[in-house]
């Protein structure tokens, strides 16, 4: 027999060998398969014992705190204890059975606050979907009973709804809107006194070279509104929506107005008692104010 037929004819003697063997192991393998249970946990269940960690964990990117009683670590800021909602509370007076319309609650810390002093209730809208989620995991976790939580864009429910709030509670939220004057306007519509908490631009509190000038274009439009000539400053998030504690608006480009125009809107809205407080220019993002404004007629 030549040399050729001798290796091709170990070859497949070899090749059956494999064969077998690999067709045995499978075999064993199914057989353990049926005889041990999997315990590998799937991968939308969770089994280990129910606790609040639980909850919070499930739903990624906090920025804020609980409150100790939550039981549960979530993010870092103590925004539960808030002392620019203390002060909002403290213009307003008693809140006990009055309505609130919380725009933008993010993950319910001031929700958590205002519902301590009894209101009727709160309307809470919240457009950012993981926001959302977090403000319910802290309703559950907490008690928010008062609150109601709604997903989807404030504008529109202003716009639609025919219901007059109390007070509307409107922090971090003007200077993220593409058409922040709309938004001042809408307020004034739907309630008797309004909390902002806002960014505003300033050219002396940020000149030119100013660190704080980076995320703005250099665009300035000017909308005219009544008698005023509103200055809006275009500004970019550049692309920091791609983290999933992002809690600005739902589009890049947005705008920062001026304080003088900020509060002149608020007279021209019928707001004729208006408080400035914790106002920084050296905020690290850009100077920022309180502002209670109050209708009194």
């Amino acid at each position: 027999m030549s040399l050729s037929r001798r290796l091709q004819g170990a070859w497949s003697s070899l090749r059956q060998r494999i064969w077998k063997v690999g067709k045995d192991d499978v075999a064993q393998a199914n057989q353990e398969a049926l005889e041990k249970p999997s315990v590998t946990v799937l991968n939308e269940y969770v089994d280990s014992t129910p606790s609040p960690q639980n909850a919070v964990d499930l739903v990624p990117g906090w920025n804020n705190a609980l409150p100790p009683q939550a039981g549960a670590t979530a993010g870092m800021t103590a925004f539960y204890a808030d002392p620019r909602i203390e002060w909002c509370i403290e213009q307003f007076g008693d809140l006990a059975g009055r309505r609130v319309l919380e725009l933008g609650p993010l993950e319910a810390s001031h929700t958590y606050m205002l519902c301590r002093h009894s209101p009727d209730v709160i309307h809470a809208v919240e457009a950012n979907k993981l926001s959302f989620m977090r403000c319910l995991v802290a309703k559950e976790l907490l008690g928010l009973d008062r609150a109601r939580f709604m997903l989807g864009d404030f504008e529109k429910w202003l716009e639609g709804t025919d219901q007059h709030y109390d007070l509307i509670v409107a922090s971090g939220v003007l200077y993220h809107m593409r058409e922040p004057t709309r938004l001042i306007e809408l307020i004034a519509r739907r309630c008797a006194s309004v909390y902002l908490w806002t960014h505003y631009f300033c050219e002396e509190a940020m000149p030119p070279g100013d660190v704080r000038r980076g995320a703005f274009s250099g665009r300035v439009d000017v909308r005219r509104v009544a008698d005023v000539d509103v200055r809006l400053h275009e500004r970019s998030y550049h692309e920091a929506w791609r983290n999933k504690t992002f809690c600005g608006g739902m589009y890049d480009r947005h705008y920062w107005m001026e304080k003088t125009d900020i509060i002149r809107l608020l007279q021209l809205g019928g707001f004729d008692m208006i408080e400035v407080a914790h106002e920084l220019t050296d905020h690290a993002n850009g100077p920022c104010m309180s502002v209670f404004a109050r209708k009194s007629i």
